[in-house]
């Protein structure tokens, strides 16, 4: 008997569904891994993950294990899993002294909490700077958008006064560059300045009010130390000597040539140019530290590649496994479990490593998975490794980096920073369509996001990296802003967030498509010719002829 119409349509139908099915399967497959990985690395076990803490220690040997599981090699140092990173760490002794001193007026404090915030100086332990304050605006010195906010100001030997952030007309990415502290500092310091104050814009206390850098005022800062033990700070003279609310700047600026509500309302429009000036009063600034030498690690792993000529050539997936460790308590609880920040970005790194694996085709090009320390304390861990690297320096092609991920919702776009300004675009623009997701710009740019994580210490070494947000499409902007607001950097970073692990996976996926399709593409990624961090950065092999 011939099977009926309908019979041969089931067939169809069946045969059809069971692709379908079995990919449904490893999502939630996928998804399950991904919450297995954030219960453990959030748990209040690893007591935060703070770089140096034997709860990071915790971390990273959880990490190597998970790397030995899904068969791939040690990539860190003398053919173990993890790349020691000797750290330095420095935080406020005491709350400080700042003290305005005016000819002919009576002296004023600052406030600690209200007006100013210490800052965290490497090298001596106490720190002593009476000097004359001069406002420099943004502290820009850009020659590609024909800026100098020092021009006819004479610093030497004085305190500069920035205000965060930089010109709002500026190009999103090149707009976090020149708001970056330690690209600030080192402009003051190459103008011979002795110290930095960085002044608060009345938006930044609307986004995060200054009074809640009371909690975590105390916490450590770290650097890297040297072969000979020295800090890694290239502007180690011009310390940021403290930061200062909006309160306080009204201090500052009393009887200089323009109020500070004069510079704001010039500094908030697209140009940003506020007048610049000498102010009026000078700063006495006592500052007293201590400081302690510990060591941490980056955890790395490698799938080596299967072309004879390619496989020299490295991508490296980068994540960062540390958080913000113990701080006092919000609402009794003091352990910051980072699930968001960045249990899930090291828990999709860990499941693109094992999408590579299950894919029964090795890259042709090999890809080095990077767990790194201190990201919290400034991209240390990536620093490091991207200026020590386990694999010789011009084998590393690309960079992935996998951040915070807010996966809280079913995510519909994403923003991937970094991508345009290399041939990686197109990986990322195939990527993101074979998963349905559509890509977005930058919508929050005066967060100066693009120098805030990982990547950004690849781009500092000349290589092309990019690193994916989740968007603000399908209730994105909501859930986005909702979590910088209320919990970043805060305890309620946990797993009762409500977590959407299948969301976890598919951003797994699309990393993955992107990693794979650098791995295997038949040219290494180029920078754009003429891109502002190509010229700044690039070495001149990797930049794109056309």
């Amino acid at each position: 008997m011939f099977p009926s119409r309908f019979a041969l349509a089931m067939a169809a139908a069946m045969l059809a569904a069971a692709p379908a099915a079995a990919q449904t399967s490893e999502s939630q497959a996928s998804a399950e891994r991904v919450r297995a990985h954030v219960a453990f690395l959030a748990s209040d076990l690893l007591q935060g993950r703070e770089a140096g803490s034997p709860g990071y220690d915790i971390a990273a040997n959880y990490v190597a294990s998970q790397f030995a599981q899904l068969g791939l090699k040690p990539a860190g140092s003398d053919g173990s899993w993890f790349q020691p990173v000797p750290l330095l760490a420095a935080r406020p002794a005491d709350e400080g002294k700042f003290v305005l001193k005016a000819k002919g007026a009576a002296d004023v404090p600052l406030v600690f909490g209200e007006d100013v915030m210490p800052g965290k100086p490497f090298g001596a332990g106490e720190r002593r700077v009476l000097a004359p304050l001069v406002f420099v605006g943004f502290g820009v010195v850009s020659p590609e958008h024909k800026r100098d906010d020092y021009k006819g100001l004479n610093v030497k030997g004085k305190i500069v006064v920035v205000l965060s952030g930089a010109p709002s007309g500026f190009q999103t990415e090149e707009r976090a560059y020149y708001a970056n502290g330690r690209t600030k500092r080192a402009q003051a310091a190459a103008h011979g300045a002795v110290g930095l104050i960085s002044v608060n814009l009345p938006s930044d206390e609307k986004r995060r009010p200054f009074a809640d850098g009371k909690r975590t005022w105390q916490s450590w800062a770290m650097t890297w130390r040297r072969p000979d033990g020295a800090p890694n700070d290239a502007a180690i003279d011009t310390p940021q000597l403290a930061a200062v609310s909006v309160a306080g700047a009204e201090k500052l600026f009393a009887g200089a040539r323009k109020t500070f509500a004069e510079v704001v309302a010039a500094a908030e429009k697209p140009k940003g140019d506020p007048p610049r000036f000498a102010l009026a009063a000078s700063l006495d600034a006592t500052l007293r530290t201590e400081t302690k030498t510990l060591e941490s690690a980056n955890v790395a792993g490698v799938l080596e590649g299967s072309d004879p000529k390619l496989k020299g050539e490295v991508v490296v997936l980068s994540a960062h496994l540390d958080h913000i460790g113990v701080t006092p308590p919000v609402d009794g609880d003091g352990v910051n479990n980072g699930a968001l920040d960045n249990a899930g970005g090291i828990a999709t790194t860990l499941e693109v490593a094992r999408a590579f694996q299950a894919s029964g085709k090795a890259p042709r090009r090999s890809v080095l998975f990077l767990a790194v320390t201190g990201e919290e304390k400034g991209l240390l861990g990536a620093e490091y490794f991207a200026r020590n690297p386990t694999a010789p320096a011009s084998a590393l092609v690309a960079n992935v980096n996998l951040d915070m991920p807010i996966l809280t919702y079913d995510f519909v776009d994403v923003v991937a920073f970094g991508a345009e300004r290399s041939s990686l675009a197109g990986a990322v623009r195939r990527a993101a369509a074979r998963e349905g997701v559509a890509l977005s710009p930058d919508p929050m740019p005066e967060e100066g996001l693009f120098t805030r994580s990982d990547h950004f210490r690849f781009v500092e070494v000349g290589v092309p990296s990019t690193f994916l947000m989740t968007g603000f499409q399908n209730g994105g902007e909501a859930k986005f802003r909702g979590f910088l607001a209320k919990c970043y950097h805060k305890p309620c970073d946990d797993l009762s967030q409500g977590i959407d692990y299948a969301a976890g996976a598919k951003f797994a996926r699309i990393n993955y498509e992107i990693a794979r399709e650098i791995a295997d593409a038949d040219e290494r990624p180029l920078w754009n010719k003429g891109d502002f961090f190509g010229g700044k950065f690039a070495r001149p092999q990797a930049v794109a002829d056309r």
